[in-house]
């Protein structure tokens, strides 16, 4: 009989073992397959200059929404008023969205990169803007050329990323906005139009009311409280005194 249960002791502890390098090899098996999963898929999530498509001076290619921000409605609205300014004057704007850039990289040096990438040349560069918005950060980077700079200083330039553009942003991440109004102000400028200058951002102040606040109601309570108890504690005395003295005498 304790031969019997030797061995089915046996055979559970080999059972065991069994299982639990099963489970040792299947736990190996996951932490390496999302070690080599993360590795493979971080990259796709960042955006590097080489990772856009590429754009030459003179294509009708106005904007590249990587981030999926702009509706298709609007996307065809900014087309169009940035295709008839380059006919107009041959000055072009691209706007650029994208979400995350590579380690280190801002919306700033991100313009940049690009816009030496996509027109090499000072004489590509000349007639060029570009404006970009990371939409993971919501910041934002413009670039211009020569000739650009001579029509629109950078003082305008910087407000169209910094506060045409933020404004919308801020009050709700309105991205479709912040092109449209943005487009329009850099399309006015460099069609030799005055400046409009940024959004007017107006404080929103609230006015004080005439009506009465919970506060101001509750003390107004405790107050008549506290005079109907001091008539009642004066009055209830005399009336007993009067009462008691008029029972006396009759």
């Amino acid at each position: 009989m304790r031969g019997i249960f030797d061995r089915l002791y046996k055979r559970s502890n080999s059972l065991a073992h069994l299982l639990q390098s099963a489970c040792h090899r299947a736990t190996l098996s996951l932490f390496f397959f999302l070690m080599i999963g993360g590795f493979l898929a971080a990259p796709a999530y960042a955006t590097g200059v080489y990772e856009m498509p590429i754009v030459s001076a003179g294509e009708p290619t106005w904007v590249i929404d990587k981030s999926e921000v702009i509706s298709r409605l609007n996307e065809g609205a900014l087309s169009n008023t940035l295709e008839e300014l380059a006919k107009k004057t041959g000055n072009e704007v691209r706007l650029v969205t994208f979400r995350r850039l590579d380690y280190g990289e801002t919306a700033t040096s991100f313009a940049k990169g690009l816009f030496k990438t996509w027109y090499p040349t000072p004489e590509a560069q000349a007639n060029q803007t570009l404006l970009v918005i990371d939409t993971l950060t919501n910041t934002t980077g413009i670039v211009t050329g020569e000739t650009v700079k001579s029509i629109m200083p950078d003082e305008i330039a910087d407000s169209v990323a910094s506060e045409t553009v933020m404004v919308p942003l801020r009050e709700d991440n309105k991205y479709n906005q912040a092109f449209l109004d943005a487009s329009v102000r850099l399309a006015t400028v460099l069609s030799g139009e005055p400046d409009p200058g940024p959004p007017v951002v107006e404080d929103k102040v609230q006015v004080a009311g005439t009506f009465t606040t919970a506060e101001e109601t509750d003390t107004k309570n405790s107050t008549i409280w506290v005079v109907v108890l001091l008539i009642v504690a004066t009055v209830v005395p005399m009336a007993t005194y009067w009462f008691y003295q008029s029972y006396s005498g009759g």
